[in-house]
């Protein structure tokens, strides 16, 4: 199964963003200072608010979506993804809480990977792989900010320029990630990338979500629907095998929805390398939706406090994490601990390890090509 890149000219590019025009009532942005990083430099928070209020808030650090605030059945308004309320929790953090997720979000095998002919080795930081683009990816920096204002929107665009070798990868990878947020509870998030050599790209947002509130407990009666007849198997350290598998008969069967913790105990070897003590879920689904962002790709409801999230994408995969190595040493905001199975991801992709998979859909950037991609996530109550 493979899924085109999704690229775009610079005129069709800018035609994406609304920049002007009037507001839609009710929707207001403003930004503060958000401390400083350990060398000195100067972080911003941007809080997004809608008229239903719903909040997120947005720094510089890590292109990190610090805060989520989302009404449940009964208005009553709640932060739903997990973080940190300064900083230094995001620079000495190993979670990558709500960050964007660069260069190639997920798993590198060896943390190596060949273009034309040339090997190229990314810092191990997982294991024997890297993840998430190395030690120092894309969440260890501070992101130029710039706040936006459409017909029915809200937003802040953020701009990184990743230097030619900056953690192994090649080429000067220019990239932009706009957050936006609307009157229909949506927040979008859209992703856009030129380099000026060859490169592998894969840019992701790693937010745990309870929609019970952060810290409030596990997600294991959350109830999740994944429009995804196939995941890719991994071996022990995570790689994929290469197979695209059916979920039928196994514990990653979310086609209909199904309690998170119906079958996140089973004795199957796929959750048993995920999490090898309790099990869990870490594994890249192959939506069924293959980059149509009018189809929904995954659903998760939360039958207490009737919040929902719906998740609609360009991605051809997404990566459902269910936080297996929190283990309530981890104080977060507010003062709360996170547990473990206390989140769930959902990191929309291209597969894993695909510049070393060769049946996996291509995730080279080009000099003259624009990487792009759009994700929503959609709340409501009921």
């Amino acid at each position: 199964m493979k899924h085109p890149r999704h690229l775009l000219s610079g005129l069709a590019l800018s035609m994406l963003i609304a920049s002007g025009g009037a507001q839609a009532a009710g929707l207001t942005s403003e930004h503060k200072p958000f401390g400083k990083t350990n060398d000195g430099t100067a972080v911003e928070q941007y809080i997004l608010r809608n008229s239903h209020g719903m909040q997120a808030t947005v720094i510089t650090y890590g292109g990190v979506l610090q805060s989520l605030k989302v009404p449940d059945k009964n208005g009553k308004v709640d932060d739903v993804v997990l973080g940190f309320d300064d900083v230094q929790g995001y620079q000495s953090g190993t979670a990558f809480f709500g960050a964007t997720i660069g260069r190639f979000g997920n798993r590198l095998a060896g943390g190596a990977f060949e273009l034309d002919g040339k090997r190229y080795q990314v810092p191990l930081n997982d294991g024997p792989n890297s993840l998430h683009g190395g030690a120092q990816g894309f969440d260890k920096h501070v992101w130029h900010a710039e706040p936006i204002k459409g017909k029915d929107s809200v937003g802040v665009k953020l701009s990184y320029l990743s230097k030619d070798g900056e953690m192994g990868f090649p080429g000067n990878l220019k990239t932009e990630v706009t957050y936006s947020l609307n009157d229909k509870n949506e927040l979008h998030i859209d992703y856009t990338a030129t380099t000026d050599k060859p490169t592998v790209l894969n840019l992701t947002n790693h937010s745990y979500f309870n929609l019970a509130g952060a810290g409030n407990g596990d997600i294991l009666k959350q109830v999740a629907t994944l429009h995804a007849s196939h995941y890719t198997p991994v071996n022990a350290t995570l790689i994929p095998t290469g197979e695209l598998a059916p979920v039928k008969g196994t514990p990653m069967d979310f086609l209909n929805p199904t309690p998170i913790g119906q079958h996140i105990k089973d004795d199957h070897p796929q959750l048993k390398f995920a999490e090898p003590k309790q099990g869990g879920f870490d594994f890249n689904w192959a939506l069924d939706t293959q980059g149509d962002i009018k189809q929904l790709a995954a659903d998760i409801h939360d039958p207490a406090s009737g919040r929902r999230l719906q998740l609609y994408t360009t991605e051809p995969g997404v990566q459902f994490y269910t936080s297996n190595f929190l283990d309530g040493t981890v104080k977060g905001k507010a003062g709360k601990t996170y547990a473990h199975w206390s989140a769930f991801t959902l990191e929309t992709q291209h597969f894993p390890d695909a510049p070393n998979q060769p049946t996996f859909a291509s995730t080279r950037l080009n000099p003259g090509q624009t990487y792009t991609q759009n994700t929503v996530f959609k709340f409501s109550a009921d």
